[in-house]
């Protein structure tokens, strides 16, 4: 059986986050694709066991999570039932992310339902030691998967974005000791 020596890993993995692909990263270094994604599997797991045993207890002001969308083999919509069967469709990374540290708290990659923003939501609390503002978007699955994971400990806001030109004259209304702030993107 053959290893890969700690440069022949580094020059794969430096190749990899370059941005090139599986073939690419295989014809530069010689290595089979094969085991370019065995050593991607293989530290995908390391860095996940890392982070779990690492991102414990940590204090986090604000935490901004939302989703991803990324599909695996083709979009839902065009995958065949046997594909989808076996995973092919729609996949949704949730991810939580200290807005000051850049630290990713929590991350889950799933469905985009209420069950998948609950087990998303009791990790990220499970993380997090002391109070914390949690700000997402303002996808519904949320309101219960933070209130179920972090009760009254929590302060919420959903952040909703206004794209284009309003036709109507901007008016900014604030709460006493609160300030609006209006953005058009």
């Amino acid at each position: 059986m053959n290893f890969l020596s700690q440069d022949e890993r580094i020059r794969i993995v430096a190749a990899l986050v370059e941005g090139n692909s599986l073939r690419s990263t295989s014809r530069m270094t010689g290595i089979a694709r094969n085991t370019i994604t065995k050593l991607l599997v293989d530290l995908g797991e390391a860095c996940m066991q890392y982070h779990d045993a690492q991102v414990r207890n940590v204090r986090v002001r604000r935490l901004q999570c939302d989703e991803i969308w990324a599909y695996v083999g083709a979009k839902q919509k065009n995958a065949s039932p046997e594909k989808k069967e076996i995973g092919w469709g729609d996949v949704w990374t949730w991810v939580g992310i200290d807005a000051y540290t850049k630290l990713v708290v929590s991350y889950l990659v799933g469905g985009r339902g209420a069950v998948w923003a609950k087990d998303f939501m009791e990790d990220a609390a499970s993380r997090i030691h002391g109070r914390v503002q949690i700000t997402t978007d303002g996808h519904k699955a949320y309101l219960e998967a933070v209130e179920g994971a972090f009760g009254m400990d929590v302060d919420f806001a959903i952040l909703q974005k206004i794209y284009g030109a309003s036709e109507e004259t901007e008016k900014r209304t604030a709460l006493p000791g609160a300030s609006a702030v209006t953005a058009r993107l």
